[in-house]
């Protein structure tokens, strides 16, 4: 890899192609579910050690809901293992881990795996890391005004002094920075509902390469589409 690459700080990537990769295969899809979870376990690691500080996945979207409903139960049995296996890398690479989406509509049972998994890695000092599960960028919104009318109506802020940064302190992922790149796999080129607030000034990378076939070096060639970009803001070069 080359030394000279400028890390993004904050990567996000939509998880796409599982299903389709595994009927390539001959096998069911919620086979490519299961090693899509793996690659993300590989791609944490690169992504750390590649000096990447951020890095958050669409893993279920409020959309999925619709699937079919066998798939629906394998993909939440799936969340349910890895959040167990989750606790267990995070503890090994100081991962802090957090779920954005609306946790409130999840099984008890996964709420409670979720809020062990995060309270037991909060004060870690490695990848942070962010798995979007029930999310949906538009329900954000919606949820984030819905913070933002509570706190007028309790007194707390004025109507006339709502800005960027009270909403920002109101949305799932408050207290991140924006990703700097998103990555998309499997040669869909739409962003799916997926943190609209946030990607305002992010760089767009596809790959038609299937989520269970990304490596770190399909990271890496990503890293290195996103370094050839003039990065702007409102007309003024970054940096």
């Amino acid at each position: 890899m080359d030394e000279n690459l400028k890390m993004p700080r904050h990567v996000a990537i939509i998880l796409d192609g599982n299903g389709r990769w595994a009927k390539a295969k001959g096998m069911p899809r919620n086979y490519g579910h299961a090693e899509g979870a793996k690659t993300v376990e590989v791609i944490c690691e690169e992504a750390y050690k590649m000096g990447i500080q951020y890095l958050t996945v669409y893993a279920f979207s409020t959309e999925n809901w619709n699937r079919p409903a066998d798939e629906v139960d394998a993909l939440m049995k799936l969340l349910r293992n890895y959040m167990k296996n989750c606790l267990k890398t995070a503890e090994k690479n100081r991962m802090c881990v957090r779920i954005i989406g609306d946790k409130t509509k999840l099984d008890e049972d996964l709420q409670a795996r979720i809020a062990e998994l995060e309270n037991a890695t909060k004060d870690n000092d490695g990848l942070h890391f962010q798995v979007a599960i029930n999310y949906g960028g538009r329900d954000e919104l919606l949820r984030a005004m819905g913070r933002v009318q509570a706190k007028i109506a309790a007194g707390e802020i004025a109507l006339e002094s709502v800005n960027e940064e009270t909403i920002n302190a109101c949305l799932d992922t408050a207290g991140l920075p924006d990703p700097d790149l998103l990555i998309r796999t499997c040669n869909e080129q739409r962003i799916s509902n997926f943190l609209l607030w946030q990607l305002a000034y992010t760089e767009f990378y596809f790959t038609p390469v299937a989520w269970p076939d990304f490596t770190k070096e399909e990271l890496i060639k990503a890293v290195q589409a996103y370094n050839h970009r003039d990065r702007k803001y409102g007309g003024l070069k970054e940096g």
